[in-house]
């Protein structure tokens, strides 16, 4: 368990989780309900734009955390083995959410949806198989966690062109879809990337002292500025390494880019989070149950409960859509948070029952 010292001092990871969220919630209005021929508005192509970022921060956080995991149980004395295994009991866990959220996804939607709606690679299906396959780093020390996690994010951004070419005509489908680079589902190659990643991320915070955080909080702004500029110049050289690659698909410099933003917005929230005033942050309450907000925004704005909408509605519509989604969505985090206080105000509502009439005799 963390002391209360140590979960202050990180509540910057849920003010990263919940700018995460907004982007995710604004991005999903917008794709759901603007109408067909305004998406080609600078106002839509930069929602959609932001829009491709949160599912590479919730990979990134998802691997700090699991980093996190590791290192408890290590600074227990748990031995290697068994460490692996509660690795993989972490990534059971996250692989039978996304299972399960398919699957009511699926019933509310029937009959008109698919079973095979059920099957789809989502970004909770790439968390939870990523995390399987780094369970096997619990056998390394936090220290060389912080190595070998950016070695392996880096080769599995490196791999992905590659992986794009394999001719996967003779796998089965969920296979390709767990592991290929696609534009349809959350593939291993590249998006475990950020995982791994993160791994590294969570490993450093856990071995550096509050002092030497604000440090490494520094040098991660330089380093995502360092890594978006130098990615974004050397993704525009005329030759490659590889033979063919494609650059919102699969390309190393991509992930880089994002993995870059990802580290500047990281030492922005701890800056803020550190030296702002306010108790509350509505941004850092959102990131605390992103995990809720994700599931039940899904249902409300691609299920059948507004399809009336889907769209139809034009840029100023769709605009305060946006903005009631999200005020909805920090009332639910705040409710779920808060279940006392939810109790104490119902009760302060509810009636007092009407004293029986006097009779004039």
């Amino acid at each position: 368990m963390q002391s209360p010292k140590s979960t202050s001092r990180l509540q910057f990871l849920d003010w990263v989780r919940g700018f995460a969220t907004l982007i995710m919630l604004q991005g999903h209005t917008y794709h759901s309900f603007l109408r067909q021929d305004l998406r080609t508005s600078s106002t839509y192509i930069l929602s959609d734009f932001l829009g491709g970022l949160p599912s590479a921060v919730f990979l990134f956080l998802t691997g700090v955390t699991f980093g996190f995991l590791m290192h408890s149980r290590e600074h227990q004395g748990v031995s290697a083995g068994w460490r692996v295994l509660a690795s993989l009991r972490r990534a059971s866990y996250i692989l039978g959410l996304a299972f399960l959220v398919r699957l009511q996804l699926w019933l509310f939607a029937w009959p008109g949806s698919p079973w095979t709606d059920m099957l789809r690679v989502d970004v909770l299906n790439c968390m939870g198989f990523a995390l399987a396959v780094l369970s096997l780093t619990a056998v390394l020390r936090t220290t060389e966690r912080v190595r070998y996690g950016a070695i392996l994010g880096l080769a599995v951004a490196v791999a992905s062109p590659v992986v794009s070419q394999i001719d996967w005509s003779g796998a089965h489908p969920l296979i390709k879809a767990y592991l290929a680079p696609d534009y349809a589902s959350f593939g291993f190659f590249p998006w475990g990337a950020f995982v791994a990643f993160g791994v590294s991320a969570g490993s450093l915070i856990r071995i550096v002292s509050a002092e030497q955080l604000e440090r490494a909080m520094q040098w991660s702004g330089v380093c995502g500025c360092t890594l978006i500029v130098a990615s974004q110049y050397l993704s525009n050289v005329p030759y490659s390494l590889y033979p063919k690659s494609e650059f919102w698909l699969d390309s190393p410099f991509l992930i880089l880019i994002k993995l870059g933003v990802i580290l500047v917005i990281t030492a922005f929230a701890y800056l803020w989070t550190k030296h702002t005033v306010t108790k509350w942050s509505w941004v850092r309450q959102l990131g605390t149950t992103s995990l809720l907000v994700y599931w039940v925004h899904i249902e409300l704005i691609y299920g059948r409960w507004f399809s009336f909408w889907h769209s139809n509605l034009d840029l100023v519509q769709c605009t305060m859509t946006a903005v009631v989604v999200i005020g909805t969505m920090v009332l639910l985090s705040w409710a779920r948070k808060n279940p006392d206080r939810i109790r104490e105000l119902l009760n302060s509502l509810r009636l007092e029952p009407m004293p029986d009439r006097v009779s004039a005799d």
